[in-house]
């Protein structure tokens, strides 16, 4: 077993799978990968079992019985890390629009200079986003400005799913009560870890929209989102209140 784990959330990515944990693969950092799949019809979890022969106990499979929810799928991939020795865990997206190269940016941000939750952060140079339709820039872009206004942190992508944690931010975190699914999880996580006064930096990436297979956003997505960071804010506020 590995120090760090990449964990990758799965539906309908057989175009991308192989790609992605073959590339993930080949750095000397000696990755491990786990592979969260909510039964894609397409067989992307057969193309899992495949290689898993090719990177013995390097490659991990989780198959759950349908979509639960990106959120779930993530918390799911921390509690199987948590059982084993990792000290680091990664989340990444399977379409290669996290670039595979920053994995070791992000790991050795935080193994070797200090922090305990790195960003792979689309606006903390700019807007480094590619292939993206305007609007959705500005709609992801304006909602990284929000979650700053109303939650305080000083993060440029609150947003981002290219992260790194120590293994001690996810231990300090109850898991069970995380409660968003979609896009506000992403949110949750990080002011979840922002509250308990754990260090949170951000690099910067460039983010690639997907070349192959169906984006899983949608409009409901971003409503939670919004909706979402008033309730943690809210949440945080009255329990001080309360102490």
């Amino acid at each position: 077993m590995n120090d760090v784990l990449v964990i990758i959330p799965t539906y309908n990515e057989i175009e991308n799978i192989k790609s992605i944990i073959e590339a993930v693969m080949k750095y000397p950092d000696n990755f491990d990968v786990l592979v969260i799949d909510d039964n894609s019809p397409d067989g992307t979890a057969t193309a899992v079992e495949n290689l898993m022969q090719s990177f013995p106990g390097r490659i991990h499979l989780e198959k759950r019985p349908g979509k639960q929810g990106l959120g779930t799928a993530y918390i799911h991939g921390f509690k199987w890390a948590l059982n084993r020795d990792y000290g680091y865990i990664i989340e990444m997206d399977a379409d290669f629009s996290h670039n595979p190269d920053d994995l070791t940016r992000l790991y050795h941000n935080c193994k070797d200079k200090g922090a305990d939750v790195t960003i792979g952060s689309r606006y903390i140079s700019g807007v480094n986003v590619v292939n993206w339709p305007m609007g959705r820039v500005l709609m992801s872009y304006f909602a990284s400005a929000y979650v700053r206004f109303i939650t305080r942190m000083k993060l440029r992508d609150a947003t981002a799913g290219f992260v790194c944690y120590r293994r001690r931010v996810l231990e300090a975190i109850n898991l069970d009560k995380i409660e968003f699914k979609g896009y506000a999880f992403q949110i949750e996580m990080k002011f979840k870890a922002h509250i308990k006064g754990f260090r949170i930096e951000e690099l910067p990436i460039i983010f690639i929209n997907r070349r192959l297979g169906t984006s899983k956003m949608n409009s409901s997505i971003f409503g939670e989102a919004v909706l979402g960071v008033l309730k943690l804010k809210f949440d945080s506020i009255f329990r001080k209140s309360k102490s």
